[in-house]
């Protein structure tokens, strides 16, 4: 009993001995189909289909003859293919880079706006010191001051028109007032202390008197703070009022002692807390 003869290794088979092969295989199909192959006049021995067979795998390229095996990474070695990776990581880093750098950003402006916020209202105070009586007999003199805690770290401060109202009945009535004592109103720069004033008159006759003998004033005095003398957005609003009684021009004191139990001379002004 005749063996079956194993199967060749393909992959140890050189170019030419698959040829051959290919050729043998061509020849037992002609002999099991019983097909004859017969030389003609001038051509090979083994036939004109053959010889056909041959010259067609000899033109047949290379790269149809031979299984090249694919590299299991060669996906990667695409340069599109990392052109494209290469650009999608450049922007997610740019997008992280940009979102890190306004975030930065941003706390450091939330931080120098809290230590503005901090420095204008907690380390500068604004103070009503008095009010005078001044010698023409009709107008009234407010003295204010504002200090700066922090002396180390100057304050720019933009001080605006001081105003003063007094109240007529129920509403707020303002008066005209003025600067005086070489104030001028404008940018500060503050390290210390400063002192500043102002001259106003008070017209209304039907003012309101919730203390007898003495008008209800409210001074104003707003101003916008920085730590710049060229601001751009790192400014602070801070509004300052002021309120206090009023003795008026040529009251009589005595009056006012028997209407309101002072014990000595009834004073110009009385400070009250803030409403």
């Amino acid at each position: 009993m005749n063996r079956v003869p194993p199967l060749p290794d393909l992959g140890t088979l050189s170019s030419a001995q698959k040829d051959a092969l290919i050729v043998s295989l061509w020849e037992t199909l002609l002999a099991v189909e019983g097909a004859e192959v017969r030389p003609a006049p001038g051509d090979s021995a083994r036939g004109p289909v053959l010889d056909d067979l041959r010259s067609r795998i000899e033109r047949a390229a290379p790269s149809q003859r031979a299984w090249i095996p694919r590299k299991r990474h060669a996906i990667l070695e695409s340069r599109l293919l990392l052109g494209i990776l290469l650009i999608i990581g450049l922007g997610f880093f740019g997008d992280f880079a940009v979102g890190w750098y306004q975030q930065r950003s941003l706390e450091a402006r939330s931080r120098a706006v809290l230590e503005l916020e901090n420095a204008a209202f907690n380390g500068l105070y604004v103070e009503l010191l008095r009010m005078l009586h001044e010698p023409d007999g009709r107008s009234y003199r407010a003295v204010l001051t504002m200090h700066n805690s922090y002396q180390d770290s100057p304050l720019y401060v933009m001080l605006n028109r001081v105003r003063v109202f007094v109240q007529v009945g129920l509403s707020w009535q303002e008066m005209p007032a003025q600067a005086a004592g070489g104030t001028a109103w404008g940018v500060v720069r503050l390290t210390g202390d400063r002192e500043y004033q102002a001259v106003f008159q008070v017209d209304a006759k039907d003012w309101a008197e919730l203390m007898p003998g003495y008008m209800h004033i409210r001074v104003e005095s707003d101003m916008l703070i920085s730590r710049s003398s060229e601001p751009k957005d790192d400014i602070v609003e801070r509004d300052n009022r002021f309120y206090v009684y009023l003795k008026p021009q040529g009251a009589d004191d005595q009056a006012i002692k028997r209407r309101s139990n002072f014990p000595g001379t009834p004073p110009v002004f009385i400070p009250m807390p803030p409403h």
